[in-house]
């Protein structure tokens, strides 16, 4: 039997568990406010982890790339939303999973865009269905509620029947420590939603499908009305950020990186490990938050967080482990060899370091492939 401590590091270890109770808050919160949770799998990227989602079906889902479309449709998944914005050149990967069975929307918020669509389905032969993407906070791309060129590309999908409603992410969420705030922007990212829906329903225009969410206001939604969707990803692992703004606790972060203690620097107080950028990533998403957590929190094997200790630096394959600045605690004594967990700033940027995650399963451990590419 293989020990944890056997493994050559860095590596990605994932514990079922809290995976399986951070996917059963927000199924319930869904469930409670009565809408359907599209889950974005752009975390994960693992039919092991999404079939925990779906334990009795396949879907509905949201992708971040149309390699993610193919992987997934390839294991019987045929309801899905691509939510990056389209380009024409990636149109005929698009038909080909229409042709194969997948009911895949795409987004867009160009009147260029909608006429690429338009044209390519005409000439292909089939339906290729359109949101319109809507920003809701100036955080990321999309339409402003009020731009009139919603309604003029609404209208281009319309007479060809490929306009099938809007759809908007609330980025703007992570910026918001307080409960009242991300309950805030909750409403504000629904609200907007409606209004353009009305906007479009006024034009005589329908709008089936108005899709929201990020991890932060979905779990802080109190009401939902007209709204027929909510999206998130993180939640499924969780990460420092979501902890720096008080969506979850440390203890609710599924995944770490398991690094080894390579040298010491008691010159500069550095404890070296074998996990530098390639393992953590450059994501330091922590940095202009509350407590700045470097690149890292560093824990025991067990999962317990040192006090203080962090990743303060890293380069290719050198992680540098010290005390955060002002910390009145001591270094743990790591020798050579020890092993350490070190929790991830964004979980989504870490999983995509590596090609699969280490899963402890009762008395063995076992392997959960990713996929990575566009």
């Amino acid at each position: 039997m293989t020990h944890l401590i056997e493994l050559t590091t860095p590596y990605l270890l994932l514990d079922p568990e809290k995976m399986q109770r951070n996917i059963m808050r927000l199924q319930a919160h869904m469930d409670e406010l009565g809408v359907v949770l599209r889950p974005h799998v752009k975390t994960a990227k693992s039919i092991d982890v999404v079939r925990r989602l779906f334990p009795s079906g396949v879907g509905p889902i949201t992708v971040s790339t149309l390699k993610e479309a193919e992987y997934f449709a390839d294991f019987g998944f045929t309801d899905m939303t691509y939510a990056v914005g389209i380009s024409p050149d990636k149109l005929p990967r698009v038909a080909r999973l229409i042709h194969a069975g997948v009911r895949l929307r795409v987004l867009l918020d160009s009147v260029e865009q909608a006429q690429a669509v338009v044209a390519f389905a005409q000439r292909d032969g089939i339906r290729i269905p359109a949101l319109i993407e809507i920003d809701c906070d100036g955080e990321r791309a999309g339409l402003r509620e009020s731009d009139e060129k919603i309604i003029a590309i609404a209208r281009i999908l319309q007479e060809s029947h490929q306009f099938e409603g809007i759809l908007m992410h609330a980025g703007g969420s992570y910026h918001c420590p307080d409960k009242a705030a991300k309950e805030a922007a909750a409403e504000h990212e629904r609200a907007t939603a409606v209004t353009v829906k009305q906007r479009l329903n006024t034009a005589g225009i329908d709008c089936p499908v108005v899709s929201v969410g990020s991890t932060p206001t979905a779990h802080f939604a109190t009401d939902l009305t007209g709204v027929t969707e909510v999206r998130a990803g993180v939640y499924v692992f969780h990460d420092l950020v979501m902890a720096g703004i008080h969506v979850c606790e440390l203890d609710d972060i599924a995944i770490s990186v398991v690094a080894t203690v390579i040298g010491h620097r008691p010159d500069k107080g550095w404890i070296m490990t074998d996990a530098g950028w390639m393992a953590l990533s450059r994501d330091r998403g922590t940095a202009q938050q509350e407590l700045d957590q470097g690149y890292g929190v560093v824990c025991a094997m067990d999962g317990t967080p040192y006090r203080d200790l962090i990743v303060t630096n890293t380069s290719q394959e050198h992680g540098v482990v010290a005390l955060r600045k002002g910390s009145k605690a001591k270094l743990p004594k790591l020798a050579v060899g020890d092993k350490v967990r070190i929790l991830p700033n964004h979980a989504c940027a870490t999983a995509s370091q590596f090609d699969g995650y280490v899963v402890p399963k009762i008395d063995e451990l076992v392997f959960w492939p990713r996929i990575n590419g566009w």
